[in-house]
C-alpha cells in the first residue's frame, strides 16, 4: 500500500514538473509498479490491451478520415461564420456543440471527431487552440450527463440501484442535474474560463488554401491565360482522344480540366469532371474544357475546331474551386541548381509525366513567367495533380524543394466528393452501433476505423500518422495505476474512512463527501472504474442511514466525470494534451474553478432534485 501511493505521488510531482513527456511519466509509473511487486507482468502490460486504449486509437483514424474528406475544414468555416469575429463566442458554440454530441456519442468518440475541426477553427478565427481544445474536452465531459448512455458511470450508476432492487434512472433523468451543468459550464468558459486558458503555440497550424492560392495568383499568375472551351456540335472533336490531337505540340495549348455536360447514358452522375485528363480521355458534344495558352493560340483553336468560349474565372475563390478539390491539389515547387529539371524547356500547363502533374504557374526573381520557359536554378512552380501525387513527386526528387505540406494544405479542402459522405456514413454507422450497443464498443470503433482506411478516406500508409500516440501510450501506462489502487485496498480504504466520519452529520455532508473522494479518484482512475468502486459504497451508506440512495448514485456518476484537474483522468483529457499544448498545472488552473462549481451546484441541486 505505502509503494502505491509514493509512486503515486511522485508520478503526480513529475506530471505537474513537466520536465518528461506525459507519455514518458506513465511509462516510468508502469514499470515502478511492476519492479516493486505491486502488479505482475499481465497486470503491468494490461493497458496495452486494453478495450479502451484500442478505441481510442481508432477513433484518431475515423478522425482523421473526417479531416481528409473535407468534413473538418468546412465545419471550422461554419463555426467561423457563426462566430463572426468572436473567439469568446467560438467558445461557446464548440463547448456547446461536444456537450450536445456526447450526450449520445462516447466522450471519446465526440473528442476524436471535433479536435481536427477545433483546431482548424481557432487558427481559422485569429486564436491559438488551446484556447478551444480544453473546453471541448471538458464539454464532452459534461454532455455525457445528458442521457443514461452518455458515459459509462451513468449506466454504472443505475445498473448498481437496478441490482439492489431499486428504481433505476431513466434515459433523460440525468438531464435533469446535466442540463444546469452545462450552462454552467458554457457560462463558466465564456466569462471566467476564457481568461485562464493558456496561449500555448503549436505546431499544429493547418495551411490556410485560401492564402496560397492569392499568393499563387499574384506572384504566379496562375489565373493568366485560362481559358474555358466548349464543345460545339460541328467541332471534329467530337468523338476522339484527347491524344488524336497533339494540342501540347502543335498549337501550344495544354488541356487542364473538363466538365462533361452531357455524359454518356453509362454515366449516373451529372455534371461529371475529369480532374486531370490524359491522352486517352474522350471529347464530347457540349463538354467544356479549361485550358492555359497564349491568348492567340487559344483563339486559333477555337476557330479550328469550332470551339466556344466560355467566361473564365479570375477570382481566388473561383480559381480554388476550377483547381482545387479532394482528389486534386496544388503546391508550391522550387528548382535547386543539381536538380534534373534544370535546363529543360517546357510549356506552362504541360505534365511531368511520371507522377501526371501540371505545372500551371511559374516565377522567377519574383516576377511570373508565362508561355515556353526553359527552366533555371531557382524558379519556382505552381504545380497541380493528385495530392498522392505531389507527395511522390516531393519523395522522389532530390533537388526539388515542395513548399509547406501538401498533405496539410489537403485537409483545408472544404469541397465534398463521394468518400465525404462514405466518412460521414461511416461516422454515423459508429454512433448507431455505439447508441444501440450492437458491438462493444472497440470492436464498433476498429470496424469503422477500417472502413475509413479500406475506401480510401485515409490511406493505409497515413493511418498511422492521424493517431496522437502520446495519448495512446499515456493511457495505456496510467491504467495499471488505477489497477494497483484497487488492488491494494487503498482506494477502499480511504472510502470506508470517508463514510465513517459524514454518514452520521447529515446526508448532505455524506453527499458532499462521496462527490470529493469520487472526483479526486477520477483524477487518476478511468471514470468507469472509479463509479464500480464507489457505487456499492454509496448505496451501503445511503441504506444504512434510511435515505434514498438515489441522490448519493447521481452523485456518483457526476463526480465520476469531473476529472478537470489532470491530463490523465479522463481520455477526453488526454487526447487534446499534446494539440493543445498543454502542461499538467493548466488543467489544475482551468479545471480547478469549474471543479467547485460543479461541487456547489450537485450539493445543491440534487438533493431538491432527488429527495433523501
Amino acid at each position: 500500500m505505502v509503494e502505491v501511493l509514493v509512486i503515486l505521488i511522485i508520478t503526480i510531482v513529475l506530471f505537474i514538473w513537466g520536465k518528461f513527456p506525459p507519455d514518458v511519466v506513465a511509462l516510468l509509473s508502469l514499470i515502478a509498479l511492476y519492479l516493486t511487486g505491486v502488479l505482475t507482468m499481465t497486470e503491468t502490460l494490461s493497458g496495452f490491451s486494453n478495450a479502451t486504449v484500442i478505441m481510442i486509437a481508432a477513433l484518431f483514424i475515423i478522425g482523421e478520415g473526417l479531416s481528409r474528406t473535407g468534413w473538418t475544414a468546412l465545419a471550422g468555416q461554419r463555426f467561423v461564420q457563426w462566430a463572426g469575429k468572436s473567439v469568446p463566442k467560438l467558445l461557446v458554440i464548440v463547448t456547446l456543440g461536444a456537450s450536445l454530441l456526447s450526450g449520445f456519442v462516447s466522450n471519446t468518440g465526440t473528442v476524436a471527431a471535433l479536435l481536427p475541426v477545433t483546431v482548424t477553427a481557432a487558427w481559422n478565427a485569429g486564436t491559438l487552440p488551446s484556447k478551444l481544445l480544453m473546453p471541448v474536452a471538458f464539454g464532452s465531459n459534461t454532455g455525457g450527463l445528458l442521457t443514461l448512455t452518455g458515459t459509462p458511470p451513468n449506466i454504472i450508476a443505475s445498473n448498481a440501484l437496478v441490482e439492489n432492487n431499486f428504481e433505476g434512472f431513466s434515459f433523460f433523468e440525468f438531464s435533469l442535474i446535466g442540463v444546469p451543468l452545462l450552462v454552467i459550464s458554457i457560462l463558466y468558459f465564456r466569462y471566467l474560463g476564457y481568461r485562464l486558458l493558456p496561449n500555448k503555440k503549436t505546431g499544429n497550424k493547418p495551411a490556410d488554401i485560401d492564402q496560397e492560392m492569392h499568393k499563387w495568383i499574384e506572384g504566379f499568375s496562375v489565373g493568366e491565360n485560362l481559358y474555358r472551351l466548349r464543345i460545339r456540335s460541328m467541332s471534329p472533336l467530337i468523338n476522339t482522344k484527347i491524344a488524336d490531337w497533339g494540342f501540347e505540340k502543335n498549337h501550344q495549348v495544354a488541356v487542364m480540366r473538363l466538365k462533361r455536360r452531357h455524359p454518356s447514358p453509362l454515366q449516373q452522375k451529372t455534371p461529371l469532371y475529369v480532374e486531370l485528363p490524359d491522352p486517352d480521355t474522350d471529347l464530347r458534344y457540349h463538354d467544356i474544357i479549361t485550358v492555359k495558352g497564349e491568348p492567340e493560340a487559344v483563339d486559333n483553336l477555337a476557330v479550328q475546331y469550332s470551339l466556344g468560349v466560355v467566361s473564365t474565372p479570375k477570382e481566388k475563390d473561383s480559381l480554388k474551386e476550377e483547381l482545387i478539390n479532394q482528389e486534386v491539389g496544388m503546391a508550391e515547387m522550387l528548382i535547386t541548381p543539381k536538380s534534373v529539371f534544370v535546363g529543360r524547356t517546357i510549356n506552362l500547363g504541360n505534365y511531368l509525366e511520371m507522377f501526371n502533374v501540371q505545372l500551371v504557374g511559374a516565377s522567377r526573381n519574383n516576377r511570373p513567367l508565362t508561355g515556353r520557359i526553359k527552366i533555371n536554378a531557382g524558379d519556382a512552380f505552381v504545380i497541380r495533380g493528385k495530392w498522392e501525387n505531389i507527395e511522390a513527386l516531393k519523395s522522389m526528387y532530390e533537388n526539388i524543394v515542395i513548399s509547406g505540406s501538401p498533405e496539410s494544405l489537403s485537409k483545408n479542402v472544404a469541397t465534398l466528393n463521394a468518400r465525404s459522405y462514405i466518412a460521414l456514413g461511416t461516422l454515423v454507422l459508429m454512433i448507431v452501433l455505439l447508441v444501440l450497443k450492437l458491438l462493444p464498443g472497440a470492436i464498433a470503433a476498429l470496424i469503422c476505423a477500417g472502413i475509413m482506411m479500406l475506401t480510401g478516406c485515409v490511406p493505409i500508409t497515413k493511418a498511422y500518422k492521424g493517431i496522437s500516440w502520446t495519448s495512446v501510450v499515456m493511457i495505456a501506462g496510467m491504467i495499471p495505476m488505477g489497477l494497483a489502487l484497487q488492488k491494494t485496498g487503498v482506494a477502499e480504504l480511504a472510502a470506508t474512512t470517508l463514510v465513517d466520519a459524514l454518514g452520521s452529520i447529515h446526508p448532505t455532508a455524506l453527499l458532499a463527501g462521496i462527490f470529493l473522494l469520487t472526483t479526486a479518484f477520477s483524477q487518476t482512475i478511468n471514470n468507469s472504474a472509479t463509479a464500480v468502486l464507489m457505487a456499492p459504497i454509496a448505496i451501503i451508506a445511503a441504506t444504512s442511514l434510511g435515505v434514498s440512495p438515489k441522490p448519493f448514485l447521481i452523485t456518483v456518476a457526476i463526480s465520476a466525470s469531473t476529472a478537470f484537474l489532470t491530463p490523465v483522468g479522463t481520455t477526453t483529457n488526454a487526447m487534446v494534451l499534446s494539440a493543445g499544448g498543454y502542461s499538467f498545472i493548466d488543467y489544475v488552473r482551468v479545471g480547478g474553478p469549474l471543479l467547485f462549481l460543479f461541487f456547489l451546484s450537485t450539493v445543491a441541486l440534487v438533493p431538491l432534485i432527488w429527495k433523501f
